[in-house]
């Protein structure tokens, strides 16, 4: 009996040391709010690993979630949730994105990497009022943006690109006060691009749409720099807009159906590299200084009276497929046979000459295309199998055009 109680008393400090670590490791359990807990299953149980993915190996619930691989933790709620491997290159995820995701209260990023994440963003989205940044690029994600994206006040990164999203983009999207960066292109939209109003507003990039009709002078805060377009069905002049947003560094305006004049003021702004062509752009083009920009296209539109030298410092210069009348400016050809220009298509407009002595040794790195226009061109180059065999344009278009 003694003996008995004495083992007992000598076993009392390891069964009290093995009470303790159970209660260590339900307090492990315990860290991270059941809400979480439960909506991160959720999440889970909807998405899978591509082959060669090995991401969500690590997710295992009877360990502290906030350990997980793209799981980052304030206290005991999910800050930031980076679901997929983000190294360049390597297999993504499937499946749907559950509503559950929602129930993250406190989530301020939530990013999938480039996979098959495919269905529609859930809508309860909208309820992650702490969201600052949201990017779920290069998926399969079908049917529309949730209206109640409007009550992330917070958002400053909407990022959802190359996708197969479609519908309007909400109008209301344009109201969240805090964007910075709006990437929806290589999508469906439909409808009209929407006014943005918040000042922090840096970089809009809607090519590759569907989006239609015409952009009001004040539709884009001054702030922007970087501004893409291309590839949509857009109208209407663009002269007013574009003279007020002039911390831009990049514009693509392509392939839509922009009319109007070219403000001349564009050509001073901070841009590398210009991008207007294939639209219905109109009228004469005067640049108010020399043009600084590398690349400069404004081919395909329907601009006309005689070319500015001040296009001469322009590294890559497309004019083709214009009206453009009158002579070729001498400094072209200074910078052409420098080497200073590397493309000059001047190809398919109403030009009567240039300049360049026949025996001229064009650099190889340079191009000059001067075929069909008013005039034989005087040194042989080969010009874009676009622009067509024939030599010169015929006299009476050019007598025409002249009159």
């Amino acid at each position: 009996m003694m003996g008995n109680l004495k083992r007992r008393t000598m076993m009392l400090p390891y069964i009290l040391f093995t009470v303790y670590l159970l209660q260590c490791k339900f307090l492990v359990l315990a860290i991270l709010d059941p809400v979480d807990f439960l909506a991160l299953q959720s999440i889970r149980k909807s998405l899978n690993d591509l082959p060669g993915s090995n991401f969500f190996a690590s997710w295992d619930f009877t360990s502290d979630p906030c350990n997980f691989a793209g799981v980052y933790c304030d206290g005991d709620r999910v800050l930031a949730l980076n679901l997929g491997d983000p190294r360049a290159g390597s297999a993504g995820l499937i499946g749907r994105l559950d509503p559950a995701i929602g129930k993250l209260s406190a989530l301020a990023e939530f990013s999938i990497v480039p996979g098959r994440v495919f269905g529609y963003l859930p809508q309860s989205l909208s309820e992650l009022k702490n969201l600052r940044f949201l990017a779920i690029s290069r998926n399969y994600l079908t049917g529309q943006i949730p209206a109640g994206l409007d009550q992330l006040r917070s958002l400053r990164t909407l990022d959802l690109s190359y996708n197969q999203l479609s519908g309007w983009i909400p109008p209301s999207i344009g109201s969240l006060p805090e964007l910075s960066n709006v990437i929806l292109c290589h999508n469906h939209f439909t409808g009209s691009v929407p006014r943005f109003i918040s000042q922090s507003l840096t970089r809009l990039d809607l090519k590759r749409n569907n989006l239609s009709g015409s952009l009001s002078p004040f539709s884009l805060p001054s702030s922007i720099q970087y501004l893409s377009l291309s590839w949509n069905r857009l109208s209407g002049p663009v002269d007013r807009l574009l003279s007020r947003l002039d911390h831009l560094n990049f514009l693509d305006l392509s392939l839509n159906q922009f009319t109007g004049p070219i403000p001349g003021r564009i050509f001073t702004f901070p841009i590398t590299n210009l991008q207007l062509e294939r639209n219905l752009f109109s009228g004469p083009v005067e640049p108010i200084d020399q043009v600084t920009i590398s690349t400069v296209d404004i081919s395909h539109n329907r601009l006309y009276g005689e070319i500015s030298p001040r296009f001469s410092t322009v590294q890559n210069l497309y004019l083709n497929n214009n009206r453009f009348t009158g002579q070729v400016p001498a400094s072209f050809v200074d910078k052409l046979l420098a080497a200073s220009i590397q493309i000059l298509y001047l190809q398919h407009n109403y030009l009567t000459g240039i300049e360049i002595n026949p025996t001229a040794d064009i650099p190889v790195s340079s191009s000059l295309c001067l075929q069909y226009n008013c005039m034989v061109p005087p040194v042989q180059t080969p010009c874009p199998l676009k622009a067509g065999n024939e030599k010169t344009r015929p006299t009476a278009q050019c007598v025409e055009w002249k009159g």
